[in-house]
């Protein structure tokens, strides 16, 4: 995995971006302590070597009815590399998963699934999870609130040391 070195700056620029992904270039630039065409500059860099991969909105999922999100714990048959690609692929065509994670351990994969309620998610398990090649089984875990919900990474501005990107 190829790092990228990120001085104060950059991190800046990335830690305001990650806040405020609208923010104005010359905004952006005024908080990096630097003028817009500079700015502009390093966020281009910063996009071609992605670290920045994409600019989203945070959509409130209950405001456009899915009142019900759900994590899928789901164990495959085979973890032979094709088939756990297999199933990735699978998963980029369900609109309801939000998320899926390979994962180490008895579970191989975690999928986050948002649906209208309880009924539609069951089917949804029922007609495409569970039927899916490969799939041994399926655990479900239904989200009752959410606490936190933080996209991105910590970034630390501040740090004495290039951090890797």
């Amino acid at each position: 995995m190829r790092r990228v070195k990120l001085d104060r700056i950059d991190r800046q620029i990335l830690h305001d971006l990650q806040e405020d992904g609208r923010m104005t270039n010359v905004e952006l630039a005024k908080r990096a302590g630097i003028s817009a065409p500079p700015c502009l500059r390093r966020m281009r860099a910063l996009e071609e070597a992605k670290v920045i991969r994409g600019y989203h909105a945070d959509i409130d999922a209950e405001e456009l009815g899915f009142g019900v999100t759900v994590f899928a714990l789901v164990g495959l048959q085979s973890q032979a590399e094709p088939d756990l690609r297999a199933f990735e692929q699978l998963t980029l065509g369900w609109g309801e998963v939000r998320e899926t994670h390979m994962l180490a351990g008895e579970t191989d994969f975690l999928l986050k699934v948002v649906a209208t309620d309880w009924d539609s998610y069951q089917r949804f398990l029922t007609t495409r999870l569970t039927a899916a090649p490969n799939v041994a089984h399926v655990r479900s875990a239904l989200a009752i609130r959410a606490a936190k919900q933080l996209s991105g990474v910590p970034i630390d501005v501040d740090a004495k040391q290039e951090a890797p990107a």
